[in-house]
């Protein structure tokens, strides 16, 4: 069973949705979640260009487009408010999902609207994706600029509210920032380490350390810009060399699997960023996440390890987090 801690299905609901389709999972995912034994994941609220221009029209398009998919979709899915509901979903063998939000750009300083989203279902929260907004600084942003003042209040809702603080995304220092002003667990859901691809949006060996020490999490990322520099390198095997690097880090109860796959997105939405060829060989899709249970195998990770990585370990953080104390 593999619980993703980053999937971008609403966008792709929102786009369909917009097009007068229904029933989009059921029609275009499901049969790759099926086939890659997914038991549920995060799946996240993103502002795709170019409606980043637009962020908080955008929100509302896909909250309304999400609310109508979570209805058509009631005999397969199972939102997941705490994790009682990933175990029900099991048991009833439905998707549990977790509503996420990738950068709250959509929000501008208005922070009550945190609340709202967390009354709403979401128990999932990152401040940017890679731009600067009105409360932290992404990956595509000024180096030298963080978190802000109106940032750090909001990672305390965040924190009081009890949603997973996500730092993916976050350039340095709003790392370092957000790190200086909660002592509880963060997850980076998609993000691999800067030592074995030197791009700015993995982690630096002190970034990892620093979240296992807080009991945190780290979702290793498929996404080949992320996995090596040398596009011949971008292969499942250099995928578990960053997994093996960030376990010898902090352990094996510290990482989890955030595959961000979007093969499913237009060019004109994933242009911004992608290339031609934007899989990692070998885990092109949902449908091939046994090519990477299986290589892991051969690494030598056991049956126990892989439950861990596969979604015992974000139960287990999502537990500390999200569940009524």
């Amino acid at each position: 069973m593999i619980f993703d801690i980053h999937g971008d299905i609403w966008t792709d609901v929102t786009i369909k949705s917009l097009e007068g389709q229904r029933n989009i999972i059921r029609n275009h995912h499901l049969d790759r979640f099926k086939k890659g034994d997914m038991t549920g994941g995060i799946f996240v609220v993103w502002t795709d260009p170019p409606h980043d221009k637009r962020p908080s029209e955008r929100l509302k398009e896909t909250i309304l487009a999400m609310s109508k998919e979570i209805h058509d979709s009631k005999d397969f899915l199972q939102v997941m408010l705490r994790t009682d509901d990933f175990n029900q979903a099991v048991k009833e063998n439905k998707l549990a999902v977790m509503l996420g939000l990738e950068g709250i750009s959509s929000i501008g300083e208005n922070l009550d609207m945190l609340y709202a989203l967390y009354q709403f279902g979401f128990r999932h929260v990152s401040l940017t994706w890679n731009e600067e907004n009105a409360l932290a600084t992404g990956a595509g942003g000024n180096r030298n600029r963080g978190l802000t003042e109106k940032g750090a209040e909001a990672v305390r809702i965040i924190n009081d509210l009890g949603m997973i603080l996500d730092v993916s995304h976050a350039n340095d220092q709003t790392f370092y920032d957000i790190m200086a002003i909660t002592d509880g667990p963060v997850i980076a859901s998609h993000s691999n380490a800067r030592v074995l691809c030197d791009v700015p949006r993995n982690l630096t060996d002190d970034q990892i350390k620093m979240i296992g020490n807080r009991n945190g999490l780290v979702g290793i990322n498929a996404f080949h810009q992320f996995v090596d520099l040398n596009p011949e390198h971008r292969t499942v095997d250099r995928l578990i060399d960053h997994l093996e690097h960030i376990v010898d880090l902090i352990g094996i109860e510290r990482v989890a699997l955030g595959f961000d796959f979007f093969e499913y997105l237009s060019s004109e939405t994933t242009g911004s960023f992608a290339s031609d060829a934007n899989t990692t060989k070998g885990l092109e899709d949902f449908s091939k996440t046994a090519n990477l249970m299986s290589k892991l195998k051969k690494r030598g990770f056991s049956d126990v390890d892989l439950q861990k990585i596969a979604h015992e370990n974000f139960l287990d953080l999502a537990s500390r987090v999200i569940d009524p104390k």
